[in-house]
């Protein structure tokens, strides 16, 4: 027996929006055998945009039951029954929060006439409610109401029942099968055929832009994770309406895939992305000559599209360092904005400046040593090359990072000799760098020498 559901709501998702008219048409597969429909009262304002698109007014509801009122009959109506609705994931989601506000959990098995009608009656122009039914002859007697959409889906569900050729509906009835959770949109067979091996996967929208880059250890399990559990929030109930189909691009180790991931999100910006849009280090090194031709460091914030010397997080850490390479480098105090006024630098007195702030010492004797304190610098960033195995036995994997920049990654012939650097790096991707790919890479590095900020 089957439960033909549809309702009408003050918003797109469950956790903060009520249900103000539910339509249930229980049908045996050949007809309509009983029929429940009732106004709601959902406990907020109905705005005014739903008002137009429904005719349900909040004067109309005012007298309506709240939803705990119908929650018992409701539930007994749903319970032992399979549940069918027009993008069944959207009502299903409503009345489960619902019922589980009022004490009951309810659990069925579902069944989606998108997803039905891709499969059973492929190629049609639209599988929206209104057009399919005008594709098929299909009245609605009061469009955007819950009675005259859920009876149109039960005439709807009873033509695809009719035209299951292939059994659609029985596979989609078993356990395991994808159909009962993944996006109305989506098709089944593009998550069928992800490998269970390390990578990248692309959602992307109906006009295929990338709404959603994510990585994996297992591509397979972890895209079908996205679909499981029945969230109500805005953010998921909008996510898996905009996904039309997924791509994936396969890597060889896990963390591959997460240098993969940031990449991707830095250069795709994909809406659906947040955690890895910010920039992570806020301050850096930067290095300009002034108009007396010295070489000036200064602590500045990190701009975007901008390469410091040398990033980090904390202020307090930039000066700590930038003190360090005075002391040890004879570098000017004031010329490295650690000393403000006029006079002699603290420098001079302890024998670290040789006046280049009073002019006393040349720019190229003075650009000298900044030049080394930067070489010093750049000389404690980390590098590493990490080979792993490749994605078959006839290959390797590489990650590059040189002096503390990340070059990039690739895969490379088992044959060609790995201790030559310059010959392996043209088999390897050069890729732009971000903090969280240093952040990911520098366990694996060790340095060789440290430079003091105490």
């Amino acid at each position: 027996m089957y439960a033909i559901v549809d309702i009408e709501t003050t918003g797109g998702h469950a956790s903060a929006n009520g249900i103000t008219e539910i339509a249930v048409f229980l049908f045996d597969g050949k007809e309509i055998t009983q029929h429940y429909q009732t106004l709601v009262n959902p406990g907020i304002p109905i705005p005014y945009y739903i008002e137009s698109l429904t005719g349900i007014t909040n004067e109309m509801v005012a007298e309506a039951p709240p939803f705990e009122a119908i929650a018992p009959m409701l539930f007994d109506l749903l319970k032992d029954r399979i549940f069918v609705a027009h993008n069944v994931n959207f009502d299903y989601s409503f009345i489960k929060h619902q019922l589980n506000t009022a004490g009951f959990d309810l659990q069925t098995k579902k069944l989606c006439t998108v997803r039905l009608g891709r499969k059973i009656f492929p190629g049609l122009a639209s599988y929206s409610l209104g057009n399919i039914c005008r594709h098929f002859s299909i009245p609605i007697h009061g469009r955007h109401r819950a009675g005259g959409d859920a009876e149109a889906t039960a005439k709807l569900f009873g033509l695809l029942l009719a035209n299951d050729k292939e059994k659609v509906i029985a596979a989609a009835l078993k356990v395991g099968s994808k159909e009962q959770f993944l996006p109305p949109n989506l098709p089944p067979e593009q998550v069928k055929s992800l490998p269970d091996r390390p990578g990248v996967y692309y959602f992307h929208d109906q006009k295929g832009k990338v709404v959603y880059v994510g990585k994996a250890k297992d591509l397979k399990k972890r895209v079908n994770s996205h679909f499981t559990g029945h969230s109500t929030s805005r953010q998921r109930q909008n996510f898996l309406r905009t996904i039309y189909s997924i791509t994936h691009q396969e890597t060889a180790t896990d963390l591959m895939a997460c240098i993969l991931e940031s990449v991707e999100i830095k250069r795709l910006w994909p809406i659906y992305n947040s955690a890895q849009k910010r920039v992570e280090f806020r301050y850096g090194f930067y290095l300009f000559e002034d108009q007396h031709g010295y070489l000036r460091l200064a602590i500045e914030k990190k701009r975007k599209y901008t390469h410091p010397i040398h990033s980090f997080n904390l202020l307090i850490d930039g000066h700590r360092l930038l003190r360090s390479l005075i002391k040890e480098f004879g570098l000017c105090p004031k010329l490295c904005f650690l000393q403000k006024g006029t006079g002699t630098c603290a420098g001079i007195a302890a024998a670290t400046c040789k006046g280049a702030c009073e002019k006393a010492e040349a720019p190229a004797a003075y650009n000298e040593r900044v030049k080394a304190a930067i070489a010093f610098l750049q000389e404690q960033q980390p590098s590493v090359t990490i080979i792993d195995k490749g994605r078959s036995s006839n290959e390797k994997s590489c990650i590059l990072m040189e002096r503390g920049r990340f070059y990039g990654m690739g895969y490379i012939p088992a044959e060609v000799d790995m201790s030559d650097v310059e010959q392996f790096k043209t088999y390897l991707t050069p890729y732009a760098e971000n903090e969280v790919i240093i952040g990911l890479l520098r366990p694996y590095a060790s340095n060789s020498r440290q430079l003091t900020t105490s």
